[in-house]
């Protein structure tokens, strides 16, 4: 399969590309149907305290293991779907769903001695006033043996291959064993043949407990935090104090899960990436942060951001890349009730919203004064950020860190030509706007054209004022105008191997931009 450059960013036209490229990805997992049940409230049952719901509209949608399917499938996957169901009315109603869609079930196993689980959730007002669950108290062993000889006929030509484990019982015994033959790490000295299909395959876990995975040393492992939580055997902490507790982790998170990288979900706090880095003595980490807004009834973003991680690095985008583009089709389905997906279209519409939004210093000294009176901490960096790399979202990560709130201010076209010479900059003011903008951790863009961000600081007086490079405080401009008002300078990481300059002259030499 043709792989995407190196050098993508979140671009609009991004979400369009990953579905050309039409990767084949099976998901092998638990199914799960979801009923929403909407009604009105206008009286109390005689027989208890206890609301009466005029059931007014009855929707389902395929949930679990078949919600990751759906929306790998939206984004333009080829995905095939293993799993187990029973032969009723949730499993017809699933298969028909998923077959609408465009997913491959022919792998699916029917079974008259399984309980198809259905979780019907009934509101009002948007409200879940009532969930019930109706699933199998035992997964019959004849059809998890059926689902096992599945799993070798479904995997050939995959891309990647997602499991979807929610310790519903479906992925035990032969099924478990299976996917150890065919997926698990080949050992030396083992017989030929075995864990054939793991070569160039990317394996992802998205495990209710990961730690059962271990072994089969995925590429991916997607715990959110109450599962890594049971990774480490502790409590964690509540809030913004979750995302420094798996930092301080992220050793023990690798070790435990086995996986080359972990990517941990923190809901409103969005994600930690944690990998492995050539400082034997620290993971390398990369942030994003979610973009919450009213609270909506929805369910499955998780499933949309394991499918949207799992189609971007199937296609072959950087780690952090990819991460971020996740994050972003989960923003897309968290803000809408029931369980959804993000398809392709929405997607780019998403990225496409911040395209123009550079504002100006008048519109922007509102928005930093509005979240001043919250109490919020700004930070203000600035910079050309014309062939984005993994060195700018690095050190965007790191700034955003600071505070509360991360104001990004970009060098107008102008001066960037007088800084970087009359062939830059590669990509116009409009465009780094948007790309810049579309990053998880930046609240708000602006342009500047003055030859240094002096009249922006003296305007929005951030707490933060931070710079990247080989700089020291002393040796800025700045400094003086942050320090006048009691601002603080911070200096962050230099990183000049992955500087634009020097990506700019590999693609000039080799046409391809470093690996990120």
């Amino acid at each position: 399969m043709a792989r995407l450059s190196n050098q993508e960013g979140l671009a609009d036209w991004l979400p369009g590309r990953l579905a050309e490229e039409r990767p084949v990805v099976t998901v092998i997992g638990d199914s799960i149907l979801d009923g929403w049940w909407d009604g009105t409230i206008e009286r109390f049952c005689r027989e208890a305290p206890a609301p009466v719901v005029q059931v007014q509209r009855r929707d389902f949608a395929p949930g679990g293991a078949a919600n990751t399917a759906m929306n790998l499938a939206a984004m333009g996957a080829d995905v095939r779907f293993v799993s187990l169901v029973g032969e009723d009315s949730g499993g017809h109603t699933l298969l028909e769903q998923l077959r609408s869609a465009g997913v491959d079930v022919s792998h699916v196993v029917f079974h008259a001695g399984m309980t198809t689980t259905t979780k019907f959730r009934v509101s009002s007002g948007g409200q879940v006033m009532l969930r019930l669950d109706d699933a199998a108290h035992e997964v019959p062993v004849s059809g998890m043996r059926e689902m096992a000889a599945a799993i070798p006929q479904a995997l050939p030509g995959s891309s990647a291959v997602v499991l979807c484990d929610y310790g519903a019982g479906a992925l035990e015994g032969a099924v478990r064993d299976a996917i150890f033959e065919y997926l698990g790490p080949q050992s030396e000295g083992s017989e030929a043949g075995s864990a054939k299909a793991r070569e160039d395959t990317l394996v992802v876990v998205d495990a209710h407990y990961p730690g059962r995975w271990a072994q089969l040393k995925p590429d991916l492992a997607t715990p959110n935090a109450q599962e890594a939580a049971r990774l480490l055997g502790a409590e964690f902490p509540g809030g913004a104090a979750r995302c420094p507790f798996v930092e301080a982790h992220a050793d023990q998170l690798l070790r435990a899960s086995g996986a080359a990288a972990v990517v941990v979900t923190l809901d409103r706090e969005g994600t930690l990436t944690i990998r492995p880095s050539g400082d034997s003595r620290k993971p390398a980490t990369h942030r994003t942060w979610a973009r919450p807004q009213a609270e909506k009834q929805a369910s499955g973003a998780g499933d949309t951001f394991v499918a949207a991680l799992t189609m971007a690095r199937a296609a072959g985008l950087p780690l952090t890349t990819s991460v971020d583009l996740a994050q972003a089709a989960a923003d897309v389905v968290v803000h809408r009730p029931g369980t959804s997906v993000c398809t392709t279209d929405e997607l780019a519409k998403h990225l496409r919203g911040f395209a123009d939004t550079a504002l100006t210093d008048s519109e922007l000294a509102r928005h930093v004064e509005e979240h001043r009176s919250e109490g919020k901490r700004i930070v203000l960096t600035n910079g050309c950020f014309d062939v984005l790399h993994r060195g700018h979202t690095r050190y965007l990560n790191q700034a955003k860190q600071l505070g509360d709130v991360l104001v990004v201010a970009l060098n107008s076209d102008s001066s960037v030509r007088k800084l970087k010479g009359p062939d830059r900059p590669v990509n116009h003011e409009a465009d780094r706007a948007a790309v810049i903008a579309a990053l998880s951790c930046v609240d708000h863009v602006t342009v500047f054209d003055t030859p240094t961000p002096i009249p922006l600081i003296e305007l929005l007086r951030p707490d933060v004022y931070a710079k990247g490079g080989d700089y020291t405080p002393e040796m800025l401009q700045e400094t003086e105008a942050v320090e006048r008002y009691g601002g603080t300078v911070t200096i962050l990481d230099y990183v000049p191997e992955h500087s634009t300059t020097a990506v700019l002259e590999r693609i000039r030499s080799t046409g391809e931009a470093p690996q990120t």
